[in-house]
This record gives structure tokens, C-alpha cells and sequence, in this order.
């Protein structure tokens, strides 16, 4: 085994950075392998290595394998290598041992590599690697409060599912947008609507994981679903089973469908504020807001689906959304028509608070 690992990091240190990032963004994210390389080469570097960053927090909160307190203890640890306070080669040898099978072999991967990601982070600029250390900071505090949390019966109301989004994706926004704005002045004039909408995209793309995949986490014993949505149309999410989705389940599913329609109209919004000669900027973000939007359709025309594999777009809807992003990118009447035809079918958009979730609690105390 040890040879197998020294033949697997002789070859890795061969890689490029952006060869390196590459191949470890297509074990861990197809999707993203597929979106981050049409951004401008000035922010490939940084967008890569802030995805690899969050998915190394990811990748901590999920393993089964480790305890509460050694999840926080290690967020914590990774929070100071990537601010340069302790040693990155030390951290990858103390929790790569500790990853189980259920792990998957590219994030065993990511984890072993952890030194030449955070060589590579801490070869940005000083304005990128702050805005990446904050979203780590943020995120990885936050995620470890959810994680100590009865999640078996869903979050209390939206409220407390808006923070769960905010930690997991909305801060990945902010920090998309902080890098935007230091790549392009002309950007960076719409910084503080772009902020507020960065959130509200966040959260469209990650209420959309979590409805897709609503059935996988139960069967983890986990539910991301707001039980006061739910109370109001008189379903339980403590009784949540695919034998239990009846006409109140379906009904409060197609609620929070709503809101999640609404919070991508606002990613339409951002992505239009992004200047259209900077086309691949627009077609990153489009193409996570295409296919995002046509989930929600397929999931709307099905609520009575009981696996994830039933709501997930098929490969040619993939193509068709790359297809009309990149016909309509320079355009944004074209884009508000396509957004609109996609949503066909949808419940009414809601118009969610464009505001981060209250961080006042103990997040960023710890």
C-alpha cells in the first residue's frame, strides 16, 4: 500500500497546479470540473482552489468515522493551515489515516494532497487568499453546529434552514463575488447588491440538492427539510417516509419548491449584473443556474419521486442548458426568457430576504 501511495504522489508531483486542481475537481465534482474552467484563466486558479478548500470541510463533516469533537477539532486545524498558522503536511498525515471506505477514494485523495492545495492557496494574491480563509472560517464553524443537531425531523422553520444553506453554500457566494470584484473593477461597481444576491444563489442551488436528494438523507437519518412549512399543510417530518408522501407532504414539497424557484430568479439577477463581454463568468454561473432550475421542474412534475436518481436531469437536458447559455450569455431578455420557459410548471417564485442569515450565535466565537 505504501508503495502504491509513493508511485500516486510521484505522479501527482509531476502535475501542474492547474493540472493537479483539474484532476482532483473531477474526482470530487464532475459539475464543477465542468463549470470552473470557463471563468478567465486570472480566476481559475483561485475559484479551483476555493471549491478543493470547501470540500476538504466537506469532506471532515461527512466522515462517519470521526466524532463530533474530532470534526470540530480538525475544521479547526484546517482553518489555521490555510491561514499559514500551522502545518499543512502534518494535518493531511494525521486525518488521512482516520478516513473510512465510505469516503470516497478522490476525497482520500484530496486529503493526501492537502500540502500542494494549500502551497497553491497560499500563492494567491493577499485579497484572494482572505477571502478564502473567511469562507473556510465560516463554514467550517457553522456546518459543526449542524452537526450536533437532531436533524432526524427536519429543521425547526426556514429560518434555521436559511442559516443551514448560508453555511454551506450562500458563504461560498460571498466569496465567489469578493474574488469577482478583485478580478474586475468594472464588477466590483455593483459589489454590495452582488453580495446580498451571491447569498439568495447559494441557497437556490443547495435547496435544490436538498430536495433532490431528500430520500438519500433519510435514509442517513437526516432530514434538511423546515418542519414549520410542513406543520402548516398538517404532515409530521417526524413520520417522513416515501410511504408517507401523501397529499400534505406533496403540497408543502411544492412550497418550499416555490421558495427555492425564487432564490434562483435572484442567481438570474447576479448573473446579469456580471458584465456580457464576460462570457465565462456568465456561462459559470448559467449553467449551475440551468441546471438547478430544470431539477426544480423535474422534481415539481414528480413529487411523489422516492429516489434521488428520479429527480436528477438526464445528460441531454446537461447539454441543452450549455447549448442555450452560451446562445443567449451576452443577452439579458434572452436570459430572463429561457430562465421563464425552464420554470414552466413551477410554483410562483417566492421573494426571499436578501440578507445573510443572523451570525450573532456562536459561529464565529468558537
Amino acid at each position: 500500500m505504501n508503495g502504491t501511495h509513493a508511485t500516486v504522489a510521484d505522479a501527482i508531483g509531476q502535475l501542474s497546479d492547474d493540472q493537479l486542481q483539474a484532476q482532483l475537481l473531477e474526482g470530487v465534482s464532475r459539475t464543477f470540473a465542468l463549470t470552473i474552467p470557463q471563468l478567465p484563466q486570472a480566476l481559475y486558479k483561485a475559484v479551483a482552489n476555493a471549491y478543493l478548500l470547501c470540500r476538504i470541510v466537506d469532506t471532515i463533516e461527512d466522515e462517519v468515522a470521526l466524532t463530533s469533537e474530532q470534526k470540530r477539532a480538525f475544521c479547526r486545524d484546517f482553518e489555521a493551515v490555510v491561514k499559514g498558522r500551522a502545518d499543512a503536511a502534518s494535518f493531511s498525515r494525521r486525518l488521512a489515516p482516520l478516513l473510512s471506505q465510505q469516503t470516497i477514494p478522490a476525497e482520500h485523495e484530496l486529503i493526501r494532497c492537502v500540502p500542494r492545495v494549500i502551497a497553491i492557496t497560499h500563492s494567491l494574491d493577499q485579497p484572494q487568499i482572505d477571502a478564502l480563509a473567511e469562507c473556510v472560517e465560516i463554514m467550517a464553524k457553522g456546518m459543526a453546529d449542524f452537526q450536533d443537531k437532531d436533524l432526524s425531523a427536519g429543521l425547526a422553520n426556514l429560518d434555521e434552514m436559511d442559516r443551514y444553506c448560508y453555511y454551506v453554500a450562500g458563504v461560498v457566494g460571498e466569496m465567489l463575488t469578493k474574488l469577482f470584484c478583485h478580478y474586475s473593477p468594472e464588477i466590483a461597481k455593483n459589489r454590495d447588491t452582488m453580495m446580498k444576491l451571491a447569498v439568495s444563489f447559494g441557497q437556490g442551488l443547495q435547496m435544490t440538492n436538498i430536495l433532490k436528494d431528500v430520500w438519500d438523507d433519510h435514509q442517513r437519518g437526516v432530514s434538511w427539510l423546515p418542519r414549520d412549512i410542513f406543520a402548516a399543510y398538517g404532515y409530521d417530518l417526524a413520520q417522513l417516509s416515501p410511504q408517507n408522501n401523501n397529499a400534505a407532504f406533496r403540497a408543502a414539497y411544492g412550497e418550499v419548491v416555490g421558495v427555492a424557484h425564487g432564490h434562483l430568479r435572484n442567481a438570474l439577477e447576479y448573473t446579469m449584473l456580471i458584465p456580457s463581454h464576460e462570457t465565462g463568468m456568465r456561462e459559470f454561473c448559467l449553467w449551475a443556474l440551468g441546471m438547478a432550475v430544470l431539477t426544480l421542474r423535474k422534481i415539481n412534475g414528480n413529487l411523489a419521486f422516492t429516489q434521488s436518481s428520479q429527480a436528477k436531469i438526464t445528460r441531454r437536458s446537461v447539454k441543452a442548458t450549455i447549448a442555450a447559455s452560451r446562445l443567449a450569455r451576452r443577452c439579458n431578455f434572452l436570459l430572463k426568457l429561457l430562465f421563464n420557459l425552464a420554470g414552466i410548471g413551477l410554483p410562483a417564485p417566492k421573494a426571499p430576504l436578501l440578507a445573510a442569515p443572523n451570525r450573532t450565535d456562536n459561529q464565529l466565537d468558537a
